[in-house]
């Protein structure tokens, strides 16, 4: 049985991320009573315990709509990482580099950004540190990658002791204004992309920040690792389920089995995240594609081979009908280029 959480399962620690959210909001004079409308928490200061996926995003999208200002998700995301989250926050304060602070945030990311999960790719000498929804939040995912690809930068700054050179890629189409995104992300912004992606070349990887300890950081995730464990939100672990057997085909049946549930409950489940089976597998396979465009140069005829679909054409359909373009015409202008 894989494990997982639901965003109606009290998996996040309400004295973290979902009070920084408060404090932020009280510092701007916002009453409390409209921040907690429709949470399903009666009071912020008994605020304690666990929190469920769907009160805290219900709790970020008052905050978002009281402060109504196009820099909130921005300024939110500078207050997030490295979190005050023990023993991984600890590893990510003493990291020694941009490698090792990627690769402890996407190994505790149930822990440190429970909201979205990001996945490290490394090929062509581009690193690229992704995006996925974690819990089921279309409404909110905007605001949630400006606030995780902020926090980020904000993070690599301040233990780097430079602004380091991202590009970023959105899934979505350009806003209005993108002024906001230009002051703390950099102007390197490509949107209209099929993935919420940042970029960097591989190089600074490995360049030798000034604060981190490789030591301390190794002692903090050796203890993070004998702490109780947090099951990611289901859409990430089924994210990762995919991944695994995306050559294979998988089935909506084969992996309610695998979750331990019935498929009708693994379609309830997903529906309850604003989501279906289809739609995670595709977006799964168009990542895919991506990737093997980028690393591999691939075309149709290998992709088809390597995503098990019977031929080149019936690749193409597919791939027109998850992204709207032809692969001829999304390898001929490659975001990740």
């Amino acid at each position: 049985m894989i494990a997982y959480s639901a965003s109606s399962d009290a998996s996040i620690p309400a004295r973290q991320q979902p009070a920084l959210l408060l404090d932020y909001a009280r510092s701007r004079d916002i009453a409390e009573r409209e921040l907690l409308r429709g949470c399903g928490i009666g009071n912020a200061d008994a605020l304690d315990g666990n929190v469920t996926a769907s009160q805290y995003l219900q709790l970020l999208g008052n905050v978002l709509r009281l402060l109504d200002s196009r820099d909130s998700s921005f300024m939110l995301g500078q207050q997030l990482l490295p979190g005050h989250d023990g023993a991984p926050s600890h590893a990510l304060l003493q990291a020694p580099d941009l490698r090792s602070a990627l690769r402890t945030l996407c190994g505790w990311h149930g822990r440190l950004t429970p909201l979205l999960t990001p996945r490290l790719q490394e090929a062509e000498g581009l690193a690229v540190l992704y995006w996925t929804d974690s819990f089921g939040a279309p409404g909110l995912l905007p605001a949630l990658v400006e606030m995780h690809m902020t926090a980020v930068v904000s993070l690599c700054r301040w233990l780097g002791g430079e602004r380091l050179p991202w590009r970023f890629c959105f899934n979505r189409s350009a806003p209005r204004h993108v002024e906001q995104h230009e002051v703390h992300l950099g102007s390197g912004l490509r949107f209209g992309c099929h993935l919420d992606a940042m970029l960097i070349d591989a190089a600074w990887l490995d360049k030798p920040w000034p604060r981190g300890s490789a030591s301390a950081t190794q002692r903090a995730l050796e203890q993070a690792a004998l702490e109780p464990a947090h099951a990611p939100g289901l859409l990430s672990v089924l994210y990762d389920y995919l991944l695994q057997r995306v050559r294979s085909m998988p089935t909506l049946e084969q992996a309610a089995i695998d979750f331990g549930i019935s498929p009708a409950t693994l379609k309830r489940h997903l529906h309850k995240h604003g989501t279906h089976f289809q739609a995670e597998l595709d977006q799964v396979r168009t990542h895919v594609a991506l990737h093997l465009f980028h690393s591999r140069r691939a075309d149709n005829d290998t992709l088809a081979a390597y995503l098990g679909f019977h031929d080149a054409a019936n690749f193409r359909r597919s791939f027109k009908r998850w992204t709207g373009q032809t692969p001829a015409a999304l390898r001929d202008a490659l975001l990740l280029s």
